[in-house]
């Protein structure tokens, strides 16, 4: 083989900044929360039987973990109810949603990315990755788009070796 012979990789050289927006996917158990269980014959809400059972909710199962409160049984729930439950676990639980896990995973992501100080990939060529092993909202990938699209210079999508352009500014 020849001395001149030479390998160079042109993805790093290409200034290409490769962003994967699961890294900004909080860490932590996610738990549900069924309203079903908090009912009478899981269809009626008794307001003294209620705040009993949420009296007696263990709240340590919930240190430092992502809840998302909602009713898998068509029942009325008033909202004070709703109120009952978060004040329950607020200071407890790190983040409590109503809605199911998928809702959840939502708010999170927005609220992640929202709080992303963006500055280090201004004016820069910016590849987000494609394939990810975690589930990431759909959203996500809508509000990246808007909060990179005023500052970078260029946007793709996918993987260096077979992107998809996004645009140019």
């Amino acid at each position: 083989m020849s001395e001149d012979f030479e390998i160079k990789n042109k993805v790093a050289e290409s200034g290409l900044v490769n962003f994967d927006l699961s890294a900004l996917s909080p860490k932590g158990k996610r738990i549900e929360i069924d309203l079903k269980d908090f009912l009478f014959m899981e269809m009626i809400l008794k307001e003294k039987d209620f705040r009993e059972k949420v009296a007696e909710i263990d709240t340590e199962i919930y240190r430092d973990t992502f809840v998302y409160v909602y009713c898998s049984v068509e029942a009325i729930i008033p909202i004070w109810a709703y109120f009952l439950i978060t004040s329950k676990l607020t200071g407890i639980a790190k983040k409590i949603v109503y809605g199911n896990k998928k809702d959840l995973e939502i708010i999170l992501m927005h609220e992640a990315i929202s709080n992303y100080n963006f500055d280090a990939l201004e004016a820069k060529r910016v590849l987000v990755k494609g394939c990810s092993e975690e589930d990431i909202p759909e959203n996500a990938y809508i509000e990246l788009v808007e909060k990179l699209k005023p500052i970078v210079k260029s946007l793709m999508f996918g993987e260096a070796c077979s992107n998809v352009p996004i645009f140019k500014n």
